[in-house]
């Protein structure tokens, strides 16, 4: 058996990074495409090698011939590769094609040693590695029947996104037996080339002959097996998250925070959201109004300001309406002066925003870093600030401030001149919920100098639409933040969201009631684990205390590593007692959160 790399291809799409090279001399952490690829393919024990060059060829031939020089590698040159595919490329190679069976390959991929030997070990003599569609793949995609038979070969123009159950994308890795190439493939290509020309792709054959039903290729699944197609930045960004190891993996994915749509198969439990909200049918009505949405310039701040004051209930000259309540919390801790009150642990979107030496820190002198507003009121009655910040239910700690504190914190504030910045992300999960949100006409006008942030994200489940409120009766305050932020801070997918909300308040005051239901059970179920001491907590997440067995990097690393599951590690938090691990587990909805439980169990 040999191998043929296709590695004439100019790489446009990744700009920088080819233009002095080509594409499979692109590193993945460290370590060149092709060298990775050669190594895989050597240890297979193949006749030869056989690589189809084209753009700066002559310097990947030189790189292969000096660095492995005593091995099987033959080169075949594609003179005309910037006018011409992949199929013209391979056609130029159709001399040692016809000799022996081949694996073909496409020399932009990256992939574990089980994707070849899965391969090689195959009953099948011809067959085109899949995988079950994902959303990150592009390029030439298959049908398949129950015995594995290629009943299709869908390309681009043909993919359709509302058959994408039935969709598995071709890994551009192929076993051909040498019958098949002499007797099915090597004529097509032929024939495929004289009629439709050289700037196509060799797929396109096994199309032909797929539809002619006379060959007998086979599918070979390998849904579950590591691989990626680089053709871009974010591609190489992506593939080298999934082949780091494991320590640098987990890095990576903590420091990329968010975008997790791109690693379908990880379950998060580090991000916080609600896994009740929206329904179904609000999703469908956004996804019907998609067009326009998409086409047409969102409204600016002045319609948006009225559709979160007719979402909350408040006057619109109460509202400013942010990117994400990140966009506001940075616009507002601009804003502020003097000192600023936080309590550690805390989210540190707040604290990073500010100077160390504006920071008062109160850190709770308990295990559970609980706190009331007796304790607050007495710290910065003797540690004086201009402005405090609580979020309430506070995050990672989950404690929660109830209405009588928070009645006695803003009279305290006002009495002393004092900013009071109340965020109440989270405030909706709480069980006296209904009492203890502060976005309020006379909540608000009886407290001037009270500002009230809230994510739309985290309650509401749609942290990809970025919406966030900062309520307040200071219209200055929310005048100058209008004009921080820009007019045109939100999209019109956003703006719809809140202009069709009313219509489903119902439904996510219901999800709320199960969130909470299933909070209950997991905390149960966490206190289970003898190395976990779990804080009782009135958000959607619990803080816990790793108390042996592993460090919270060891248990972060071990989850991610074997059941691809992401926890929030909080070492790196500060406030924590350095002698103390502890870890930030999100709660989602039943099936996901048994998983968690079942694989922590599963180590022990």
């Amino acid at each position: 058996m040999q191998a043929i790399i296709l590695a004439a291809g100019m790489g446009r799409r990744l700009g920088e990074f080819t233009a002095d090279n080509t594409k499979c001399m692109l590193e993945v952490n460290g370590i060149r495409l092709i060298d990775r690829m050669l190594s895989q393919l050597h240890r297979l024990n193949l006749s030869r090698i056989v690589i189809v060059i084209g753009y700066e060829g002559q310097k990947l031939k030189n790189y292969i011939t000096q660095n492995y020089p005593d091995w099987p590698i033959q080169f075949v040159e594609n003179s005309v590769y910037d006018k011409t595919n992949n199929i013209y490329s391979l056609w130029l190679a159709r001399g040692y094609m016809a000799e022996e069976e081949t694996l073909l390959l496409e020399s932009d991929l990256i992939f574990e040693d089980a994707v070849l030997y899965a391969a090689i070990n195959s009953e099948y003599k011809d067959c085109a590695l899949i995988s079950k569609y994902e959303t990150w793949m592009d390029g030439t995609m298959v049908r398949i029947d129950d015995d594995n038979n290629i009943v299709s070969f869908i390309p681009k123009k043909a993919f359709k996104y509302s058959d994408t159950l039935y969709y598995y994308k071709t890994v551009n890795i192929y076993k051909f037996s040498k019958e098949f190439i002499v007797n099915h493939y090597l004529p097509f290509l032929e024939a495929y080339i004289r009629v439709l020309g050289e700037n196509e792709y060799y797929e396109q054959v096994l199309r032909v002959l797929t539809l002619i039903d006379t060959t007998g290729i086979k599918a070979l699944p390998i849904t579950g097996l590591h691989w990626y197609e680089i053709d871009d930045v974010q591609d190489l960004r992506i593939a080298e998250t999934i082949f780091a190891t494991p320590e640098e993996r987990l890095k990576k994915l903590q420091h990329s925070f968010g975008g997790y749509w791109r690693y379908p198969s990880l379950l998060d439990f580090c991000y916080l959201v609600n896994p009740y909200f929206p329904r179904q049918k609000m999703i469908d009505e956004m996804k019907a109004n998609f067009e326009p949405l998409l086409r047409d310039y969102p409204s600016g701040m002045g319609v948006n300001s009225l559709l979160a004051s007719k979402y909350f209930g408040i006057r619109h000259d109460y509202a400013v309406v942010g990117n994400g309540a990140a966009e506001l919390i940075k616009s507002l801790m601009s804003l502020l002066n003097g000192k600023v009150g936080v309590i550690y642990p805390t989210f540190e979107e707040y604290p990073n925003r500010l100077d160390e030496d504006r920071i008062v820190k109160f850190h709770p002198e308990n295990e559970n870093f609980s706190y009331t507003a007796d304790e607050l009121i007495g710290f910065y009655s003797d540690n004086k600030v201009e402005n405090l910040l609580i979020v309430n239910p506070d995050n990672p700690s989950g404690n929660l401030i109830n209405q009588e504190g928070l009645e006695k914190l803003i009279c305290w504030a006002e009495d002393n001149n004092i900013r009071l910045i109340i965020d109440e992300s989270f405030v909706d999960f709480a069980d006296d919920a209904e009492n203890l949100t502060l976005i309020h006409n006379d909540v608000l006008e009886s407290h001037p100098t009270l500002c009230v942030m809230k994510s739309i994200s985290k309650s509401y489940g749609v942290p990809g639409l970025r919406l966030g409120v900062l309520a307040s009766a200071d219209k200055d305050l929310i005048f100058a933040m209008r004009k921080d932020v820009g007019i045109w801070n939100i999209n019109s997918f956003a703006e719809f969201y809140m202009q069709i909300y009313g219509k489903y308040e119902k439904d996510y005051a219901r999800s709320c009631e199960k969130f909470r239901k299933e909070r209950a059970i997991f905390f149960e179920e966490l206190k289970t684990i003898p190395f976990l001491r779990v804080i009782p907590s009135q958000a959607n997440y619990f803080l816990c205390e790793v108390t042996n067995k592993f460090t919270s990097h060891e248990l972060a690393l071990k989850l991610l590593t074997d059941f691809n599951i992401l926890i929030k590690d909080c070492s790196s938090k500060k406030g924590f007692p350095k002698d103390k691990q502890y870890v930030r587990i999100a709660i989602r909805d039943r099936k996901d959160d048994n998983k968690l439980l079942t694989s922590i169990k599963s180590i022990l």
